[in-house]
């Protein structure tokens, strides 16, 4: 007997640049696929930004990924104005059908998703951010499925140039959506928290930070000289080190990276399986 499928769309927004990410997101795909062998978990890739593709509406899951750049880079481009399409045709089928799609942003495509659905300003940090950052959980963030599992300050990677701030509560409101959580707090620094994940609805869910990084992922950008010397002239040799310290700690990136992508993945194939045993 064939095995029911579940279908997921990677979107490829890197640009032909060498990266982690990718590699980390099969990885988590590969294992929640051996966590359920009554269902076969399959996956196309999509590079969108360089080759120009854009899945179409027939995935039950998508992964949009991180990726180098503004988040404006290309407005207006084919693939841009296909990827918004693609958005309202998830919104148009989840409107009117009872078996959902679901969409997961991660980074570059978190900044692409507050363009999109005009919740935030999304502007140019006033410095890059780089490496191993405590995360907020706000208020709505203390009980939302995405992050349960996860205490109130938590760990996550964190590459940026841009970030989305000053959230349209009156968009937010409209949309249904929840701010989930906030970057660390600055005391000393006069510049306003970037949001840095939002709950569109049970299936659409953005985040500012890398879910899927793991250590590996973590030592690749931190061996490189140009990366070290960013942290260390930033935030002090102390700071470099404890971040790598990090990376080894199970309550770091380590749990991160076991909880958010792969819990998004886990309810969103058994709600997915549920619509297939009633169908």
């Amino acid at each position: 007997m064939t095995q029911p499928k579940i279908k997921t769309a990677i979107i490829d927004l890197y640009n032909n640049e060498e990266n982690q990410g990718m590699r980390c997101i099969q990885d988590i795909l590969n294992e929640i696929d051996c966590n359920f062998p009554d269902l076969s978990v399959e996956y196309d890739i999509y590079d969108s930004r360089y080759k120009n593709e854009v899945p179409d509406i027939n995935y039950d899951i998508y992964i949009s990924s991180g990726g180098p750049g503004s988040p404006f880079d290309d407005e207006g481009s084919d693939w841009e104005r296909r990827y918004f399409n693609l958005l309202d045709d998830i919104r148009n089928h989840n409107e009117t059908s009872d078996r959902k799609k679901f969409i997961f942003f991660i980074c570059h495509s978190f900044q692409i998703m507050a363009r999109y659905f005009k919740f935030g300003e999304v502007t140019p940090r006033n410095s890059k951010s780089f490496g191993v950052m405590p995360v907020h959980k706000t208020e709505a963030g203390m009980t939302d499925p995405l992050l349960m599992g996860l205490p109130d300050i938590f760990y996550s990677a964190d590459f940026r140039e841009y970030q989305v701030v000053q959230p349209d509560k009156k968009v937010l409101s409209e949309l249904g959506a929840e701010i989930i959580c906030l970057e660390k707090e600055r005391p000393n620094v006069d510049f306003e928290r970037a949001i840095m994940a939002v709950r569109i609805s049970d299936e659409i869910v953005g985040t500012q930070f890398h879910p899927e990084a793991d250590p590996a992922s973590m030592y690749y950008h931190f061996r490189k000289p140009e990366r070290k010397e960013h942290v260390v002239s930033k935030y002090g040799e102390a700071k470099y080190k404890e971040m790598l310290e990090l990376l080894e700690d199970p309550n770091a990136i380590k749990l991160t990276r076991k909880i958010v992508l792969p819990g998004f993945l886990t309810n969103s194939i058994n709600k997915l399986a549920e619509s297939l045993q009633e169908a």
